[in-house]
């Protein structure tokens, strides 16, 4: 009997193609370095940091850059059983300059679709997905069809009384323009999937694509109101906030030198499940997530740059706030 894991996520990967040349338009880059990419699949290499048991399901494409990933993700530890290969589409390279502080446009390589929008409902390890303590899907998941149908397949197998058991569903709002027709489209399919979510994370924008338009507390309100149980609103330079029915709170931004922002928001999604799992109260799940997404923004790949608990601790200490008993 396959071990069950703390995590799996489901959906996007890809091989991401970031210059070694900081601070140049991308057309001016001379060099590159390959990492593994695709949110999904960086916060399943995040919690697995952290010592959590994790795994993807996904598809590449059947080439070389697919036997990459798999690699990538042997040597991350994070399970690859549940990624095949699509025999049509080559597996999808995202691009992006980094011009510091806040400037790391992307470029997706992945139309007119991708491997891991080719996911089927009839090969998902529904068995897998129920046992798992934690669920992890995004928005951009739902873009297209057979993907959708299988993100939907998925969340219906979740236990109803999931929560109970000390398991979790989290939905990343993960918004992507590029990725729909429009954001009506969007909120169409998000609607069919927040019923069976216990936790959505999203900053301003993605919420508003999600419940609508609204100050942070009114998007968290709908969100709970839409039946999540931890509503995570994201507040960008005043940090993040995190509602329940009976508990809201704040984790002030923790300063670090910005090198890529990238993969901040997939360490923060990974360290947030591990809070989860270990049982801390919520500020300090907030704190220790915040923690490991400053880590990552001040470094320059996103999946080889996520950090150990060892390294979150000792930022927290750092700066004066509560270190969790792990």
């Amino acid at each position: 009997m396959t071990e069950t894991h703390d995590l799996l996520t489901i959906g996007r990967i890809s091989v991401d193609i970031y210059p070694n040349d900081i601070g140049v338009d991308l057309e001016d880059v001379t060099s590159f370095g390959k990492y593994l990419g695709g949110s999904p699949s960086n916060v399943a290499v995040a919690a697995a940091r952290q010592g959590r048991r994790t795994g993807v399901i996904t598809r590449t494409g059947d080439d070389p850059f697919g036997n990459y990933l798999h690699q990538e993700l042997t040597k991350f530890k994070v399970d690859d059983q549940f990624v095949s290969a699509v025999p049509v589409w080559p597996t999808p390279v995202t691009f992006c300059a980094i011009k510091p502080p806040d400037d790391f446009p992307l470029y997706f390589y992945r139309t007119p679709t991708a491997p891991d929008l080719q996911i089927t409902a009839d090969e998902l390890d529904l068995d897998a997905i129920k046992a798992t303590r934690i669920f992890w899907s995004t928005v951009t998941g739902l873009c297209q069809e057979p993907s959708r149908g299988a993100h939907l397949a998925a969340h219906e197998a979740r236990p109803r009384d999931a929560l109970a058991a000390g398991q979790f569903t989290i939905l990343d709002l993960d918004y992507r323009p590029m990725f729909w027709a429009s954001e009506d489209e969007a909120r169409t399919e998000v609607a069919k999937i927040l019923p069976h979510v216990t936790v959505a994370i999203g900053n301003d924008k993605e919420c508003a694509v999600a419940v609508g338009e609204g100050t942070p507390d009114e998007q968290a309100d709908a969100l709970l109101a839409a039946g999540v149980e931890i509503a995570v609103v994201k507040l960008g330079a005043d940090g993040v906030m995190a509602a329940t029915r009976s508990e809201r709170v704040i984790s002030a931004p923790i300063p670090v030198k910005t090198i890529n922002g990238l993969g901040a928001g997939d360490s923060f999604g990974g360290a947030f499940c591990h809070g989860l799992l270990a049982g801390w109260p919520l500020q300090q799940i907030l704190d220790y997530a915040n923690a490991a997404g400053a880590i990552v923004a001040s470094r320059l790949s996103c999946a080889d740059a996520m950090p150990t608990p060892a390294e979150v601790m000792s930022l927290l200490a750092e700066h004066g706030r509560e270190v969790p008993n792990d």
